[in-house]
């Protein structure tokens, strides 16, 4: 990223940021060529596809660091990347941050949830204390080397300790010297128009959309209205990708054959297109990629 598009760059001023969730470099590349420029790798997304299990903490900071690496070295956009809890206590927290960012973190995003954390929008979620969060927003902000790797903190308290605590919570995060805010779940548009009341508009907030999720889905525009910076949609792509699988499968089992399923994929030819093949090929002759094979 250059300059003047670095992600904190475009939180100072409109229009809200809009990021869709990704986890590998093909969702990635998709969203990219859609003309989105900050895209959210998402935890929950991660554990659905490359594990098949749920968002329940099953997710090991490697194989989080190895997809962002992934994909940061097939797009070029600003990444905002899942940590979940930071995988431990403060000193997690520190390497959590160093690995992250070398592999190409934009934004890092930590939540107060204990360990094992879960789904922000699952049900009997539990905390660590306020102060021991704070002290883990500190190590991140103290382990980044940029400047420009903002730090998210994001609270889970809404659904444990209520909305006044939840508040509350978010404050101290920011002392301690979290760029964004992130109030997870709240439960209505009064709550998402109090959220910014509370803490106010000098803070980056940011909200997040889950369909079926326990927060009512609102535009881009509308969020922006009320006064929220960045909206990510972290697990949409895999409820479409998981939703056309099934359909998919069921239609390969009953009829044999994909052929009443065409209209609804990309054939060969189109999808080598969208993934770049025939550019690639074309480049490894220029650089004589194939003069061995032809050689034996």
């Amino acid at each position: 990223m250059t300059q003047p598009n670095t992600l904190r760059s475009q939180l100072s001023k409109p229009p809200i940021i809009i990021a869709p969730g990704i986890y590998d470099p093909l969702t990635a590349l998709v969203a990219t060529q859609a003309g989105f420029h900050s895209l959210y790798i998402s935890g929950a997304a991660i554990a659905y596809t490359r594990l098949g299990r749920p968002d329940i903490g099953l997710v090991s900071v490697s194989e989080v660091v190895e997809t962002v690496a992934l994909i940061n070295d097939r797009v070029d956009a600003n990444l905002i990347v899942d940590a979940d809890n930071g995988y431990g206590n403060a000193l997690n927290v520190e390497r959590t941050v160093r690995l992250f960012e070398k592999a190409g973190a934009h934004a890092i995003q930590i939540e107060d949830q204990s360990f094992p954390k879960r789904c922000g929008h699952l049900d009997d979620k539990a905390l660590i204390t306020a102060d021991e969060m704070a002290g883990k927003i500190k190590a991140a902000v103290d382990s980044r080397r940029s400047r420009d790797t903002l730090i998210i903190a994001r609270t889970d308290a809404v659904a444990v300790e209520g909305f006044d605590r939840a508040i509350e919570r978010a404050l101290l995060y920011h002392a301690a010297g979290a760029d964004l805010l992130f109030v997870e779940a709240p439960k209505a548009r009064e709550d998402l128009t109090n959220i910014v009341k509370r803490i106010g508009r000098n803070v980056p907030l940011v909200a997040n959309m889950v369909e079926g999720g326990k927060t009512p889905m609102l535009s881009g525009p509308k969020l922006e209205a009320l006064g929220f910076s960045l909206v990510i949609f972290p697990g949409g792509i895999v409820r479409t990708l998981a939703k056309t699988a099934v359909d998919y499968y069921a239609s390969l089992a009953a009829h044999g054959s994909t052929q009443p399923f065409r209209d609804r994929m990309f054939d060969f030819n189109e999808l080598n297109a969208l993934v770049g093949t025939p550019e690639m090929i074309e480049r490894g002759k220029r650089l004589g990629a194939n003069d061995s094979e032809r050689n034996k």
